[in-house]
């Protein structure tokens, strides 16, 4: 037995020795490269590709059947003079005798200098498309189909699908790569340049240590991206199950829209795809951006279907306008430090054409906003928002008034303050201002037309504090909806200096001048306040109740109020003409009657009133209001003029009823006796609608009526006697021809 033992091992042994002579015979004597042109036949024939091949094949037999190309290149048999790939160099190996057990242990492989190029031309046809396809010669009719079966198909034997083949590469490395896309249709380029590809051993459902870098390039815009991505690769082919374990991406970005700035991003996580459950997950989410850090999770589901995807973010606090400029791009104009601390918890939901953030708790410089936004389709950018605010402060996030605005601004506050100070109701004696005649309003464009034809929104907003135009509004609610270019305004309402305003309209962009149609209402709002908010000196102080329904066209400020026209009623309680004493200048007028002269200097500069009120019908940018009527104490005021709101100013006649000098120490010239009684004293007010009642004054012209009125024909003998200077010699004239009557 012994001896037999001894015997079979050198049986063996000479049995692998002939092997190995043989392997090594094989691998010397017998050349590859001899057998090019049948290797060429042998790929159209069974690969249906175009193989060339340019350089040497090195090869092995045993125990690994190794193989080496150099300088080759593929095409399709449909071009085969265009070839969508080449490759300076592939080497790898596998052992023979695990291939009998379907199993397939390779060593090294490596590629070097692969250059993939995938094109789609003008009709769309993308040539990757005629891999592996015949192409049907000149004049040939293509084998017709069996029903219900494709074209390109013959009819097949079901068979029991294999068993899959176990992979054992020892590493894979790729030098030098380079992918490129073109498609001729839109013009538009791909590029991964310089890319190297390097992996640890490579097993079924065990970690694969992966390094890939690459530079990254498109010409529509242009861009140019470095990337590095690490990782541990886990296939678990059974279980359709591949993860990418401790990801981290990272590079930098640079190109035309950084307006030759750069970003510098990473991103790191577990990434999942299950492709028997139809779910991929990316978990431990961290995200940074310059200035911009992330955190989050992802899942998505039915990747068979129409995905799902549903998650969280979280952005801690950043600067966002410092961001935005770090990437090249500008922010509107807005006031300094806006947009400064920025930070955002949500949930995410999406598919393909849709985004929601709900449960959102975004805090903004130093407001905290809750609700939910969604963009319900990308195509028709269908934005829906439901928002909560504490506070918010708008005029901080708008753009300043132009230069040109401003400017002018600054001219007609000049021309109001210098005729104000000719215009003081207390010393009475100038002449009345002109009225204004300058343009008061922009004519810049006011509507992005445009955009709003296309916006599809739906918005119900709420604000504890909302501070616009400087007003500070309580409580405040928007809902607003658009489509098709039709805005509709369902509620815009508040509390204001304790008291309130309502609104609602309409804003068709559809026309080619925009329509707008709106209808408000004030509820007992302090005048002064909202006037003072505007930087203005405000004629008046009082509760305004004011209703309104007005219509108006165009974009600019000066073409709504040039064509706005429809109704306005109102009424200011408890209010005070401020630097306007009426009582004064109608005792200046009782005096001249009584022919004395006032004793005194104006005790008070004010004229308090208990109510205000009237009816307003506006005409192309002209409000007439033909029943103004004020209580005053002591007297009754009646108004008919106009409001010119096209270049803000005043033309109206007053006429007011007095009891005179009702003052515990009254002025003897302004006396009121039983011949004044009902006498209605008339006064005008004419020039810029800022003096309010700073720019009113006695009547002249009408006053030598009241005069008729009162002296009959012996007041005509005695005008010039009575009347002395203090009215002009046409008043006196056309006094004295009424009188003669």
């Amino acid at each position: 037995m012994k001896a037999f033992g001894k015997i079979l091992g050198l049986v063996l042994l000479g049995l692998l020795l002939i092997i190995v002579a043989a392997g090594f015979a094989l691998t010397h004597l017998f050349d590859p490269n001899d057998y090019k042109d049948e290797i060429r036949q042998i790929a159209r024939d069974k690969a249906h590709i175009e193989l060339t091949l340019n350089g040497d094949i090195g090869w092995s037999l045993f125990p690994w059947l190794g193989l080496e190309l150099h300088e080759a290149s593929v095409a399709t048999l449909v071009k085969p003079a265009e070839p969508f790939a080449d490759l300076q160099m592939l080497g790898l190996s596998v052992r023979v005798l695990p291939l009998l057990r379907r199993e397939v242990q390779m060593s090294d492989v490596r590629v070097e200098g692969l250059n993939l190029r995938l094109n789609r031309d003008k009709d769309g046809h993308g040539n990757w498309e005629d891999i592996g396809k015949v192409p049907v010669p000149a004049g040939a009719t293509p084998p017709a189909a069996t029903p219900g079966q494709p074209a390109s198909e013959a009819p097949v034997a079901v068979e029991n699908p294999p068993q899959p083949i176990r992979l054992d590469i020892d590493s894979l490395t790729v030098n030098n790569a380079r992918v490129e896309y073109n498609d001729e249709q839109t013009g538009k380029q791909f590029s991964a340049e310089s890319i190297q590809l390097s992996t640890g051993p490579v097993h079924d459902s065990t970690n694969i240590p992966v390094k890939a870098t690459a530079f990254l390039g498109t010409n529509q815009p242009v861009l140019r991206v470095r990337t590095e991505l690490t990782g541990e690769l886990r296939i678990e082919r059974a279980l359709q199950r591949y993860k990418l374990e401790d990801m981290k991406l990272s590079g930098e970005l640079a190109g035309d829209p950084l307006q030759g700035k750069t970003m510098t991003f990473s991103a790191q996580g577990q990434l999942l795809l299950d492709k028997a459950a139809n779910i991929a997950e990316w978990t431990g989410i961290k995200i940074s951006a310059n200035q911009l850090r992330a955190l989050g999770e992802l899942k998505a589901n039915d990747l068979d279907k129409t995905p799902q995807i549903s998650g969280g973010i979280s952005i801690a606090q950043f600067d966002l306008a410092k961001f935005v400029d770090s990437i090249g791009q500008k922010l509107p104009a807005m006031g300094d430090g806006s947009l400064s601390k920025v930070e955002l918890v949500s949930r995410v939901a999406a598919t393909p054409s849709s985004i929601a953030f709900d449960n959102i708790n975004l805090k903004l410089d130093d407001s905290s906003f809750s609700g939910r936004i969604a963009v319900e389709d990308f195509a028709k950018q269908s934005l829906r928002a439901v928002l909560k605010a504490d506070t918010f402060n708008v005029d901080r996030y708008l753009p300043p008034k132009s230069e040109k605005a401003a400017n002018a601004t600054q001219v007609r506050q000049a021309e109001v303050a210098s005729t104000e100070a000719d215009a003081m109701a207390g010393a009475g004696s100038t002449p009345l201002p002109d009225k204004p005649s300058k343009t008061a309003w922009s004519t810049e464009r006011l509507l992005p037309v445009e955009r709003l034809a296309k916006l599809d929104v739906d918005a119900d907003l709420t604000f504890g504090q909302l501070t616009l135009d400087k007003l500070p509004i309580q409580n405040a609610a928007l809902k607003a909806t658009g489509q098709g270019g039709l805005l509709t305004l369902t509620n815009l309402s508040g509390e204001l200096y304790n008291g309130g305003f309502e609104a609602k309209g309409t804003l068709d962009v559809r026309p080619s001048a925009p329509v707008l149609n709106l209808q408000t209402k004030l509820t007992r709002v302090p005048a002064e306040k909202i006037l003072e908010t505007q930087g203005k000196n405000p004629p008046v102080k009082g509760l305004v109740t004011l209703t309104s329904n007005v219509t108006s066209s165009g974009n600019s400020q000066q073409a709504l109020i040039d064509t706005l026209n429809g109704n306005a009623s109102f009424v200011i309680n408890n209010g005070v003409l401020l630097n306007a004493n009426l009582e004064q200048q109608l005792c200046k007028g009782i005096a001249t009657l009584n022919r004395k002269t006032l004793s005194g200097e104006p005790r008070g500069k004010d004229t308090p009133f208990q109510e205000l009120k009237g009816n307003l019908t506006l005409r192309n940018g002209v409000a007439s209001n033909p029943d103004l009527k004020v209580r005053i104490p002591g007297m009754t005021v009646n108004g008919d003029g106009d409001i010119d709101l096209r270049v803000l100013g005043m033309d109206y006649r007053v006429g007011i009823i007095v009891e005179g000098d009702t003052s515990a120490m009254p002025d003897p010239a302004c006396q009121v006796g039983d011949k004044f009684v009902g006498v209605e004293w008339p006064l005008r007010c004419r020039g810029p609608l800022e003096l309010g009642a700073k720019a009113c004054r006695v009547d002249n012209d009408r006053l030598g009526q009241v005069a008729t009125k009162l002296a009959g024909d012996k007041l005509s003998e005695k005008i010039d006697e009575k009347l002395g200077d203090k009215v002009s010699p046409e008043l006196k004239n056309a006094l004295k021809g009424l009188f003669k009557r």
